[in-house]
């Protein structure tokens, strides 16, 4: 078996396009990392990571999230099908995004809070870009969170901790989606894999959507219902206490007192 000639990482940089100093980023974040080191600053590398730098570079270049780049280039026999997908719905979302920009001082003006641009950058739903500027659908969602303080739901109506836990359920929404995905359709060969993906990302949102409005007056019914049916406490209103006071008493039967007797 002929030994694999190891480069070092300006030679990573020249055969695969990726700047170093993305290179050296990639490192950090554990997405590369060296096969040998010989010192403290001698690093040597596989030369067959090279098209895989390729797509990383690229899917970042579409805003996919760094930490979906690490989980899809984990594990060797799926890390083909996974980049192909990922790149796939990272089209697809660039696609939807659109091509409008605005500034964090024009997003603070036009009515949101630095307490609010904190936490969406916290919870990774609204990040700028390196110029503090917010696009494609981190705009789109500031955009809709403008027009609901416009119709009156204020910040108080929608606070972060009823905010954390919708986050939280789609997190898992998408997580058992992605999954779904990936047993049943990658794990198909001779799969299409860019095609399928793309019409499945399409799809999704619409299925999303319309399962959820199906859903959504039996759960608001079946809510009702506990509530109806939950005990009632022992505290009544003052309007209750009001009307039981003007009900009429009931006359009270009391012994005759008899009469004394003569002598």
């Amino acid at each position: 078996m002929p030994l694999v000639e190891l480069v070092r990482i300006g030679e990573l940089a020249k055969r695969s396009g990726v700047p170093m100093a993305t290179l050296k980023f990639y490192l950090r974040e554990g997405l590369i990392a060296p096969v040998r080191k010989t010192g403290a600053t001698m690093s040597w590398y596989d030369p067959a990571i090279v098209d895989r730098l390729r797509a990383i570079k690229e899917l970042q270049e579409h805003h996919l999230p760094l930490e979906l780049i690490k989980q899809t280039i984990e594990g060797e026999r799926q890390a083909p099908d996974d980049l192909a997908a990922a790149d796939a719905i990272a089209k697809v979302l660039a696609r939807h995004a659109g091509k409008k920009s605005r500034t964090r001082a024009e997003v603070l003006a036009g009515g949101a809070t630095e307490l609010e641009l904190s936490w969406l950058a916290a919870t990774k739903l609204a990040v700028p870009d390196a110029d503090q500027s917010y696009r494609g659908d981190d705009l789109a969602l500031l955009s809709t969170l403008g027009a609901a303080r416009r119709a009156g739901i204020a910040a108080d109506m929608l606070p972060f901790d009823i905010l954390r836990d919708y986050v939280a359920a789609l997190n898992t929404l998408v997580a058992v989606e992605l999954r779904m995905f990936r047993a049943g359709v990658l794990g198909h060969i001779g799969v299409d894999t860019a095609r399928v993906t793309t019409a499945a990302t399409e799809l999704s949102e619409r299925l999303v959507v319309l399962i959820r409005r199906k859903l959504l007056l039996p759960t608001l019914d079946r809510l009702l219902q506990e509530r109806t049916d939950a005990p009632q406490p022992a505290t009544r209103s003052p309007r209750v206490r009001r009307m039981r006071q003007l009900q009429p008493r009931p006359v009270a039967h009391t012994r005759r007192a008899r009469p004394a007797r003569q002598r």
